[in-house]
């Protein structure tokens, strides 16, 4: 079991160093201007706007997932799910189900999943995870609009009508709602919408691995919540052979080394505003969070989304007049690097920030600041990374009460001190 959960944790950091590398490729590339752009990339937006696309273009965006992911294993009879491109139906061909308590098991064996399905067969493990992976995702899009009564939202708005497009859940009154808005924000990876990890999820279950557990509780107390999707910054599509050696043709001339190259045979198409997480983040808030009627808005976020925030907190100034609370969960964020000598920045940090941090310590028990300027710590109850959403559930959201409650309204409500100057006013000397 413990060698199995190395081999699996392997496999898990492997598949997020590849999405992280392609995504730091695409940044330097996007970063420096159309000059260092793709032939491919170049020639896909000339044929958007002038609306030529290939006429099975859109038909490839759709079965992204349902074809060209499940083909990949022809043993385990996935084909069909490209008829059927729901991920419980998926789930059905592959064997596998979640129970009533949440859990993965298998529909034979009722056992958990088990990584080394074929021996001495890693290469042929791997593509069977990825697979699992790729099915647990679009499940949780059909919870998280089906049982969590989510809308999605797709993105650009401007997106043309072949253009590949992102998207994100957001409650029917998130926009509407007077009074206060959740926005939650996952780690980087192999991770969408809706989940906190997709190890977490095949080994513990739903309510330890996805969002769900704080959607409900956000949609029971506040009411608005949003459900970001900064991961989905890709289209994967079949690309034309001769397509393929003008990309090889760039990737050598660029002075990438022989790992980036090889990504680059990939064929990932970036999708416009939301390439990175931090491009995701600013474009929702800009036509969403921003325009919404919540008068009190807050984050709750999960390692690399806690950097993320910090850039969005850096680059648009109006977030902290909206946002009245965050809460870090193992965040990846750096106040010195990403703040520096910004000491308003600083101070709104301190004053509105709580950071949960993985330690040995019992749950919500201080830990101590490193650096004076970053916010207060305490322990997420756990040292697992993927299991500390889950662990301190409950104090964030005691944390968000308190937080929003009027600071005004706390200091009048207390009992007034009497002084003797106090009761002389009250009872003069006549």
């Amino acid at each position: 079991m413990k060698d199995q959960y190395q081999m699996e944790r392997k496999v898990e950091d492997e598949r997020d160093k590849m999405e992280w590398s392609w995504k730091r490729i695409w940044g330097r590339r996007l970063t420096h201007g159309k000059e260092m752009e793709t032939s491919l990339i170049r020639k896909l937006k000339f044929q958007a706007n002038k609306g030529t696309l290939p006429s099975n273009y859109q038909q490839r965006r759709k079965n992204t997932f349902t074809s060209s992911k499940c083909k990949q294993l022809p043993m385990e009879q996935l084909v069909s799910c490209g008829k059927s491109p729901g991920g419980a139906k998926c789930l059905e061909e592959f064997k596998y189900y979640f129970n009533k308590e949440g859990e993965l098991r298998h529909m034979d064996t009722n056992e958990p999943f088990v990584f080394n399905y074929y021996k001495n067969e890693p290469e042929r493990n791997h593509k069977r995870y990825q697979v699992l992976g790729h099915m647990i995702t679009q499940y949780v899009y059909e919870l998280l609009e089906k049982e969590c009564e989510l809308q999605k939202v797709h993105i650009p708005l401007d997106a043309q009508s072949n253009e590949p497009q992102s998207c994100f859940f957001m409650s029917k009154e998130a926009l509407t709602n007077p009074l206060s808005l959740i926005i939650l924000l996952q780690d980087y990876g192999v991770v969408r919408a809706g989940q906190w990890g997709q190890k977490t999820i095949i080994h513990h279950g739903l309510d330890q691995g996805t969002q769900i557990p704080f959607i409900k509780i956000a949609k029971k107390e506040y009411g608005g919540i949003i459900v970001l999707n900064p991961n989905d910054n890709f289209l994967e599509m079949k690309v034309e052979e001769p397509e393929m050696t003008l990309i090889k043709k760039e990737s050598s001339l660029s002075t990438e080394n022989d790992q980036d190259t090889a990504m680059c045979n990939k064929q990932l198409i970036p999708k416009r505003c939301c390439s990175t997480a931090e491009e995701h983040t600013i474009y929702v808030w800009d036509h969403f969070i921003s325009k919404s009627l919540a008068k009190k808005v807050a984050f709750i976020t999960h390692g690399y989304g806690g950097l993320t925030f910090v850039d969005l907190l850096m680059r648009r100034k109006e977030v902290m007049s909206k946002v009245f609370a965050v809460a870090f969960i193992d965040s990846k964020h750096n106040t010195q690097h990403q703040v520096g000598d910004n000491a308003e920045v600083q101070d709104w940090i301190r004053k509105h920030c709580k950071s949960w941090v993985l330690s040995s310590k019992a749950l919500d028990r201080p830990t101590g600041s490193v650096l004076r300027l970053d916010c207060p710590r305490v322990s997420a109850g756990t040292e697992n990374h993927e299991l500390a959403p889950f662990c301190s559930l409950q104090p964030i959201f005691r944390f968000l009460s308190r937080s929003s409650e009027p600071k005004t309204n706390a200091v009048n409500s207390r009992t007034r001190m009497v002084t003797r100057s106090s009761v002389r006013n009250k009872n003069p000397i006549e």
